[in-house]
């Protein structure tokens, strides 16, 4: 028996569940606050040349671009004076004094002046912040494996208080780039740590409304941001106030329920010294179980925590091969397209504020209706329409003018909307494609592309000083293309079929039989996948030879929410 069969036993969902989730559900709500602060820390505000020393005490004339509007960047060398030559007039410089800033916040743009020609390190610094959660993601998920999921928990919260709070009283912008790449880390042992003990100490049947609950949390954190933002206009202040309350988060976290494979396989003693047994004890028929009946019942989760499987076993075959590819141009995409959009509020020239609460409410209705389309048009459908509608959106932007405002900011929205679908869809399509004894490594991998598209985005962002139009073509013609390999996909809704007995290989097919077999979707054999729930899927009969192969290689349970 494994564990979610003897949570299901011992009375299900219960007071430490609700008690263990609402432990790690709540700071999810900060986590927002992290990943989209530079909106509102990094504004460009109006400015223009600061004139010289030397200059007049009178008005200081600033010179006009193409647009007839005051040029940012450039100021006369000499005022326009008749009794100066022809031609004098027209020359201009460099704004050799700095900037004046018109804005009722400051920034850091505005205290590191990273306009004009230093305008590439504000786009620098989310890419860098970027790197941070990509990096973090590496090192602490393996961590994580060694020490124990709470332990890099904890101490993801600890680092994500101390280095935003040093953030706040960087004196300068290197040391700022530093611990914004730290707190990007932290996020990274946060999310990772937060999917997995979320999913483990709650029975089967509950696991997807509790992991959409959690992610509504982050969504509702998109909400407390722009208003956070609104009333500190001072962008220290601002990085301080949503970094101090992990410190309080910290704390509570050793409350916080151990994940249950790293737990019987590295520490397991029995269940009055474990927080395994806490569990049992508060579950209503948790005392009527014997030390001798747990640990028979965790032998089997003792034996799927000992399997270990690498990336290389996501390349064994053609099959896996193409489903990695396409797979990965998904994520990727959908995390690149993303941030584009996401980090992008500035760019449409409306209030920031109010694009922010605009953009977080696009979540909601999207969510849903994903949960809706997945269950009745399928994962291949939704997951390739959001992609293909968000990459529409972004496109037609491209040819959308400046001063249609409204126009933009729906496109906008409307693509954000999508690209969440995605996000959604994708977590539960990738587990429900990988086979059952390489699902976590493969969404990991997978997940790990999307870091990569969301770091690279900022730095495309810089390529508008060529073209203006050339960042959407880009960020809407990769979603278009993720929108596509998607499409190569197989169907999982509803979909069980015979398992194939080997690998493309030869060699005995180590799944259970409720793996989604690909070779109907043209992809070829071996591979089993089921949405069905346990009443529906019947599990096919094995020859001798086979059970005794899959005998061999512990299992782990098939799970969607992983």
């Amino acid at each position: 028996m494994t564990f979610p069969e003897l949570l299901d036993r011992v009375g299900g969902f219960g007071p430490f569940q609700f008690l263990h989730l609402t432990l790690i559900g709540l700071p999810v709500l900060g986590m927002a606050n992290h990943f989209l602060l530079q909106i509102f820390t990094a504004t460009t505000p109006a400015h223009h040349c600061r004139p010289p020393p030397n200059a007049s005490a009178g008005p200081w004339v600033l010179p006009t671009g193409p647009d007839g509007k005051p040029e940012k960047c450039l100021r006369f060398i000499h005022l326009p004076n008749a009794s100066l030559p022809n031609g004098t007039q027209g020359a201009t410089e460099p704004c050799l004094d700095g900037w004046i800033y018109i804005s009722t916040r400051d920034s850091i743009v505005s205290e590191w002046d990273l306009v004009c020609d230093s305008y590439k390190m504000k786009e620098l610094a989310q890419s860098i912040f970027m790197a941070g959660v990509l990096i973090g993601g590496i090192v602490l998920g393996n961590l994580s494996d060694r020490f124990g999921r709470k332990t890099i928990l904890s101490g993801s919260y600890l680092l994500l208080a101390a280095s935003g709070c040093c953030t706040a009283f960087s004196p300068t912008f290197l040391s700022y780039l530093v611990f914004r790449f730290l707190t990007g880390s932290s996020m990274s042992g946060i999310s990772l740590s937060t999917v997995i003990l979320n999913v483990e100490w709650v029975p089967t049947r509950v696991r997807a409304i509790l992991s959409t609950a959690v992610g509504y949390c982050y969504t509702t954190g998109q909400f407390i941001l722009p208003g956070l933002a609104y009333v500190i206009p001072q962008w220290r202040w601002l990085q301080l106030t949503v970094s101090l309350p992990f410190f309080i988060v910290f704390l509570w976290s050793w409350w916080i329920a151990e994940s249950v494979r790293w737990m019987v396989l590295k520490v397991l003693k029995g269940p009055e010294d474990t927080t395994m047994g806490r569990c049992l004890q508060w579950q209503e028929e948790g005392e009527k179980l014997t030390l001798e009946e747990l640990k028979l019942n965790l032998q089997k989760e003792i034996a799927l925590a000992k399997v270990k499987y690498s990336v290389v076993d996501l390349i064994r075959t053609s099959t896996l091969r193409l489903l990695l590819i396409c797979l990965s141009l998904a994520w990727f995409s959908t995390g690149f397209a993303y941030y584009s959009l996401a980090m992008g509020v500035e760019d449409f020239g409306v209030n920031i504020y109010l694009l922010q609460i605009i953009f977080a409410g696009a979540d909601v209705p999207a969510k849903f209706i994903t949960i809706l389309s997945m269950s009745y048009l399928g994962r291949r459908i939704t997951q390739a329409a959001s992609l293909l509608l968000a990459g529409g959106s972004i496109l037609v932007l491209t040819f959308v003018p400046s001063d249609l405002q409204t126009l933009r900011t729906v496109l906008a929205v409307f693509g954000k909307g999508c690209l969440s679908s995605s996000f959604s869809c994708l977590f539960l399509y990738t587990s429900e494609l990988y086979p059952t004894v390489i699902r976590q490594t493969g969404l990991g991998l997978s997940n790990l592309w999307a870091r990569v598209g969301s770091m690279m985005a900022p730095v495309v962002k810089i390529l508008a000083e060529v073209q203006p139009f050339i960042p959407n073509v880009i960020y809407g013609g990769m979603a278009l293309l993720g929108g596509s390999a998607a499409l190569l996909l197989p169907e999982t809704l509803n979909t069980c079929q015979r398992p194939s007995k080997t690998w493309t290989t030869g060699q005995p097919l180590p799944l259970a039989p409720t793996v989604l077999l690909l070779g109907k979707a043209g992809l070829g054999p071996g591979l089993c996948l089921s949405s069905l729930s346990p009443g529906q899927a019947k599990e096919p009969e094995q020859d001798p030879e086979a059970e005794k192969a899959s005998q061999r290689i512990p299992l782990q349970p098939h799970d969607r929410g992983l």
